[in-house]
């Protein structure tokens, strides 16, 4: 039942959450010197036309009318219709989110397959040269930009060793669509050639979105493993002589994890707002592409309804972590 309280409590907080967010992004994209719809007109339209444009879109109106106007679509589950590209913006975002999920879930792969043993051997290494070793590279990982990194491994990895392509999804034509995942799809219609060429579209991307992710859960594996290390359970049980390598994965492990658990949840949400500058850079097809684009555009549709749809994420992303610690630890509910 006290399961239950919280969810319910936490999605009685989404709607005025989203509201906020919705407002200030409205706000702010309104702020911005530009005209979208003399953009959208081009220079040799004349006023009428913008006039037009500006009317059609309710650019003409108040700001507190445009905003009542917007929230109104929203509630009837219209996200509104793009500017420029002239199509509803759900229908936009659905196109395109397969691209940044894809993205988001590889490096997320990644990065747990890599950080959660590296923080497990450099806790139980505690100040030997290996632990420094993690140490050093995992706050390199967080200090480094990823624009920066995307650009040195694209140097290294693509115009100098040629192993890898330097931007986009594919070449040539995707496979035809079922999920709309490349990799998946290729698996599942038996075309090989087109999944090892999706992966090597992937590979520099989801690199440079795993590597800060990877150090997130290093840190955070290795100081939960030396919290419970210093327990007075596991001190117990090696004076029973339990094995050592049970006393760490079965007990340690599990009991250190609640907080890296937490991270993972969070550092899924971040790679998808995160795409933004890795998708930018790679050119990649995703909602992070669009995103800019729609910045540049003055797309104010296309702004608001892309940062509700990632404010929905992480509070749903939050929603998901505070189940499963409450399911992993009970002390949390």
């Amino acid at each position: 039942m006290r399961l239950l309280a919280m969810i319910a409590r936490r999605c009685l907080w989404m709607p005025p959450t989203l509201f906020g967010l919705v407002l200030i992004v409205f706000a702010i994209s309104h702020v911005i010197p530009s005209d979208p719809a003399r953009i959208m007109a081009g220079e040799n339209a004349t006023p009428d036309q913008v006039a037009a444009l500006r009317h059609k879109y309710w650019l003409d109106r108040p700001l507190p009318v445009q905003f009542a106007h917007y929230i109104g679509d929203i509630a009837t589950g219209d996200m509104g219709t793009s500017l420029f590209t002239q199509r509803p913006v759900s229908e936009d975002l659905l196109d395109r989110l397969p691209a940044t999920l894809e993205l988001a879930i590889y490096a997320t792969i990644i990065a747990v397959a890599g950080g959660i043993p590296l923080g497990v051997v450099a806790a139980l290494r505690r100040n030997s040269w290996l632990d420094h070793a993690v140490r050093v590279v995992t706050v390199g990982g967080l200090a480094m930009a990823a624009f920066w990194l995307a650009i040195l491994l694209q140097l290294l990895f693509s115009m100098w060793l040629g192993w890898t392509p330097l931007q986009g999804r594919i070449d040539g034509w995707g496979p035809d669509p079922i999920t709309g995942f490349y990799t998946l799809d290729a698996i599942l219609r038996g075309d090989w050639s087109t999944l090892g060429d999706a992966v090597l579209h992937l590979v520099l991307p989801t690199l440079t979105l795993a590597l800060p992710a990877t150090a997130t859960i290093v840190r955070f594996t290795r100081a939960g493993v030396l919290n419970v290390m210093s327990s007075n359970f596991v001190f117990y049980q090696s004076a029973m002589g339990i094995p050592r390598p049970r006393i760490i994965w079965k007990y340690i492990l599990r009991s250190a994890l609640i907080g890296t658990l937490t991270q993972i949840g969070l550092i899924f949400g971040n790679l998808i707002a995160g795409a933004v500058v890795v998708e930018t850079v790679f050119d990649w097809p995703g909602l992070g592409s669009y995103a800019v684009s729609s910045i540049l555009q003055s797309d104010y549709n296309a702004i608001m309804s892309f940062t509700l749809f990632l404010g929905a994420v992480f509070i749903g992303v939050n929603l998901l972590v505070d189940i499963a610690q409450a399911v992993l630890d009970p002390r949390g509910r």
